[in-house]
């Protein structure tokens, strides 16, 4: 008889326990929550409004649009642009022959935090508010213009870059293009990583299959949800356990989120919102297992008071260390589970962990490892091999299949693409912003859906908005994306009033 799978989810289940020109400025506010979708289509005084029967009839010529909470899509879009479609044992990188337009929702990321904060309706608005972005045809050349440009063009497809958007926002976009009459394609990651991780399984092998992810896409169940579906679907009758790990902290520290990293401090800070010895629930460093973190204690990578052998009132302030402390705590809760099977396989279910893969793989190697007492800790929980499950070859592949169905594949050229962020909007007087001109972390988590107005501004990227760390990484990680970046910062129209400082070029 088939054996039923089994879902811990312990870990989440302590989460969940736990006037006139000022309109001009920055749109119609409107009091109705859950009215964006109402203002985009019916409401032809709002900034939001589209008026879809006016959408190019011919979509083969389009970009495609991606967005992501911030840069992690980006990596998304490098192996869409970089997969190959093998016929007869010929490889043909397809994408090549596609522009795109990328979307960092930067001044509201991270988006795993509104679940935390239980305020999914406003990410639901900002998810669709981006759609209506990639849609439309209105931008900002930059955050201090009062008009915006209308030579931006609308998209034949999105990728939804972002595993929080995806779980709470694809079947909501779904719906919402259903709505405009849009016959538009709509890929989220989720799928494609969950179909590749049951596939590493044998139809009868027995094992484990874990997910780090933000905070909200584990809230979301989505994952969970997704893989039970793909075990039936894919014919797999083994016993798979299925884990989650809500890894706070990795997203913002690759993004350098000053709430979770900052590499100009040297002692503990005020603000930090990451893993501490002191907080309850998920983000608890548990002082009883601090050897088996492998935390590295050097050059401001974790900032304490006390002694290296004694520390306290410690923040983490290093990717390697968050990442560290997500995978041991991953690992906690397999250990004290019963009866629990090897893990197989772990889901990058959040698109900025894979530029960090080879930090997991270390880890991983260092826990395996591990012993105590001469015996090993973790080794006789994990295969010999863990896969780690990157959805984006997936979604690359998913997308083109799709595409050719319809007709709209080879529409132009991968080198003019466009790339956007969302700044904060300092023209609304109704913002609260940091010294840094960051929107504060109650106001952005704190703000009531269904007040539509212009909480942002969306702008070509720029040096003056991405700061020079995360520019290297994505030259030496995305390099066709960063070669695309730089053509559309040099040499696009959009972007010719740039001043050369703030110019993307090559850093090498």
């Amino acid at each position: 008889m088939e054996k039923m799978s089994r879902i811990f989810l312990k870990h989440i289940t302590n989460s969940i326990i736990l006037g006139i020109a000022a309109v001009f400025i920055f749109g119609t506010s409107c009091k109705r929550p859950g009215d964006i979708q109402e203002a985009i289509l019916n409401d032809p005084g709002s900034f939001f409004y589209i008026d879809f029967s006016d959408f190019p009839e011919d979509k083969k010529p389009l970009p495609i649009g991606v967005f992501d909470s911030g840069t992690g899509g980006l990596a998304v879009l490098n192996d869409i642009v970089e997969y190959e479609h093998f016929v007869d044992g010929d490889g043909e990188r397809v994408f090549e022959n596609e522009s795109f337009i990328y979307l960092a929702d930067m001044a509201n990321m991270p988006y795993g935090s509104y679940a935390l904060e239980d305020n999914t309706e406003m990410l639901q608005e900002h998810i669709i508010k981006n759609v209506q972005f990639l849609l439309d045809r209105k931008y900002y050349r930059n955050p201090a213009d009062t008009e915006y440009m209308t030579d931006k063009s609308p998209v034949k497809a999105i990728v939804i870059a972002c595993n929080t958007a995806t779980a709470y926002g694809q079947d909501l976009i779904e719906e919402f293009l259903e709505k405009a009459g849009m016959d538009i394609i709509v890929k989220g990651v989720i799928d494609a990583a969950t179909t590749a991780a049951v596939s590493y399984m044998e139809p009868d092998e027995d094992g484990s299959i874990a997910v780090m992810a933000t905070d909200g896409t584990v809230r979301s169940y989505a994952y969970v949800e997704s893989i039970l579906e793909k075990k039936e679907e894919l014919g797999r009758h083994g016993d798979i356990d299925i884990f989650q790990q809500a890894a706070i902290g990795i997203a913002e520290a690759v993004d350098e989120n000053s709430d979770f990293l900052d590499r100009r401090a040297a002692t503990p800070r005020e603000g930090y919102m990451g893993p501490s010895e002191t907080k309850e629930g998920v983000l608890k460093i548990d002082m009883s297992i601090w050897d088996r973190y492998h935390f590295d204690m050097e050059d401001g990578a974790i900032l304490y008071e006390g002694e290296p052998g004694n520390p306290h009132n410690i923040q983490l302030n290093s990717v390697e260390n968050y990442v560290a402390f997500h995978v041991v705590s991953l690992m906690e809760q397999i250990i004290n589970s019963e009866d629990v099977n090897p893990l197989n396989s772990i889901v990058l279910g959040c698109t900025h962990y894979p530029y960090v893969d080879d930090v997991f793989v270390d880890v991983l190697e260092k826990l395996r490892n591990y012993q105590e007492d001469g015996e090993y800790i973790y080794r006789p929980y994990m295969e010999e091999e863990i896969r780690l499950v990157n959805p984006a070859v997936k979604v690359a592949s998913q997308l083109y299949e799709r595409l050719g169905e319809r007709e709209l594949l080879f529409g132009n050229n991968y080198l003019d693409s466009e790339f956007y962020i969302a700044v904060p909007n300092h023209l609304n007087p109704n913002v609260e912003l940091r010294e840094d001109g960051s929107f504060t972390y109650e106001y952005k988590y704190g703000r009531t859906a269904g007040e539509i107005q212009e909480y942002v501004k969306r702008v070509p990227f720029n040096r003056g908005a991405i700061p020079d760390d995360i520019l290297e990484r994505l030259e030496i990680q995305t390099p066709s994306v960063y070669k695309m970046m730089v053509k559309f910062n040099r040499y696009n129209p959009k972007t010719q009033y740039l001043e050369d400082d703030f110019r993307i070029v090559p850093l090498r």
